[in-house]
């Protein structure tokens, strides 16, 4: 027991270093993995704007295509651009490694994984804090992931995102402040938020969360496309255990019955 709770301990410390690590508090992604038209839009979402540099090379267009319900058809038409890739194929990326390390200083990473290491709640507010900031290579940064060497590629989307004033509920130990008298929230002006520049996005701000909701639930798929299936199964495994104690308990207290 000692193991295992030391075991836990230090698998939950890199999640908790990267979240403090960036003073930013983390939005809950609140994604729903069973919702395939959620899936269905994320994926439309990578490809489209993620692609041209992040592979998913440990996922196959076949498996996204059979587990979210697309016709492959459909798949190679609307989601496979490269004349040349099979339905069967990686999801690879046409890019060398050499030619993205010179001209982002850095290789794009591969994004199988990235919700397994770095948490669901981190990637979908990463997508949604790049603000412009003229002294970076690419023209912004982000507050979740600093100096970082990526432009914002959801920009068309969101539209210019900058660091500016705007009315925020006042809130004191975690908590919004009520005016004692009329119930409403207290409000103050703080300049040093994020403020998205209006009409420069073709996306409301509401329709852009949900983008990227659904492009963090994507991700969390290709991370572990079997996720829903083990839960289930493990409900089976853990009603058969609770089902076999009842017979474990009886045939042991029937062995000891005679011992005193």
């Amino acid at each position: 027991m000692k193991k295992q709770l030391i075991a836990l301990v230090f698998a939950l410390v890199p999640s908790v270093v990267m979240a403090a690590a960036t003073g930013v508090p983390l939005e809950s992604a609140n994604i729903d993995l069973r919702d395939k038209a959620s899936l269905q839009d994320g994926a439309r979402t990578f490809v489209n704007y993620c692609m041209g540099c992040h592979s998913t090379q440990y996922q196959r267009y076949e498996r996204v295509a059979d587990d979210l319900g697309i016709p492959d058809e459909l798949m190679m038409e609307n989601l496979v651009f490269s004349d040349s890739a099979a339905i069967g194929e990686h999801m690879k990326i046409g890019m060398r490694p050499e030619d993205s390390k010179r001209w982002f200083g850095a290789a794009p990473p591969d994004l199988t994984n990235v919700t397994r290491v770095r948490g669901e709640d981190w990637v979908y507010t990463y997508l949604k804090t790049f603000y412009e900031d003229p002294s970076r290579p690419m023209g912004v940064n982000n507050q979740v992931f600093a100096n970082v060497g990526m432009p914002n590629v959801l920009e068309e989307l969101q539209g210019r995102q900058v660091i500016g004033c705007k009315a925020m509920p006042v809130e004191k130990d975690g908590k919004v402040q009520k005016d004692p008298l009329t119930g409403d929230t207290l409000m103050d002006e703080r300049c040093d938020v994020l403020k998205v520049v209006e009409g420069t996005g073709i996306q409301s701000e509401e329709e852009f969360d949900t983008t990227v909701r659904n492009l963090t639930a994507f991700l969390a798929y290709s991370g572990d496309p079997i996720k829903l299936e083990r839960h289930r199964i493990g409900t089976y495994v853990l009603l058969y255990l609770a089902f076999f104690f009842i017979f474990a308990y009886l045939l042991k207290r029937e062995y000891w019955r005679d011992v005193h």
